[in-house]
């Protein structure tokens, strides 16, 4: 018995780490224009092992891109989940959360997203929030944040519901992010796409020596 628990817990770990790598590879971040940050999320309906590990790896990919939270929608999966880490280094995450207050009184502070790299601008939000959700464990919490911790809350919250930062914007400064972007996706595509052809010259020029 001793060996088939020990069997059993090692297997179980294995499955854990091979869970984590194949997350932690899969996980581009998704930029503006990609459909996924424009739809709301669904619920998740199970919390399980695997969530645990897409929750760890998303950590992972957070703290990679240097940011302070990171939502399901950016890597692509269209739930309601998201993480994060404020200025009290505290890990915390959030699943089918809900924002049951808000106070009258805002503030504005310079905001920027991992989705929509290289633009900054002031966003007013609440100062103070109380928000509901589930932890990785499917333990049901209330939390009141204010200042960052509330902010960054709201923002993550915005991406579950297809919502950006830059829509919070003057019509005119969020165009002119959306212009910046597509530019750079643009040339970003050039580039790999001549990437891709000197590559493929590259083997040519292989096969013929051979």
């Amino acid at each position: 018995m001793p060996f088939i628990r020990l069997f059993v817990k090692n297997l179980k770990a294995m499955l854990e780490f091979h869970l984590l790598l194949y997350y932690s590879l899969d996980m581009k971040l998704r930029i503006l224009g990609d459909e996924v940050l424009r739809q709301r999320a669904e619920a998740l309906v199970d919390i399980n092992d695997e969530t645990r590990q897409l929750v760890k790896a998303m950590f992972v990919t957070m703290d990679e891109a240097k940011g302070v939270g990171l939502a399901a929608p950016q890597i692509g999966l269209s739930q309601r989940l998201f993480v994060l880490r404020s200025d009290d280094d505290i890990d915390r995450v959030f699943i089918n959360p809900h924002i049951i207050a808000t106070s009258q009184e805002t503030c504005s502070f310079e905001e920027g997203c991992l989705s929509v790299p290289q633009i900054y601008a002031e966003v007013e939000r609440p100062e103070k929030i109380t928000v509901q959700a589930l932890d990785e464990h499917g333990k049901a919490f209330t939390l009141d944040a204010e200042g960052y911790l509330a902010r960054i809350i709201q923002h993550e919250y915005d991406h579950l519901e297809g919502v950006l930062f830059i829509d919070r914007l003057d019509p005119e400064l969020k165009e002119e992010a959306e212009k910046t972007i597509a530019r750079r996706e643009e040339k970003k595509a050039e580039r790999e796409k001549e990437k891709a052809r000197k590559k493929a010259k590259l083997e040519a020029r292989k096969e013929n020596y051979r």
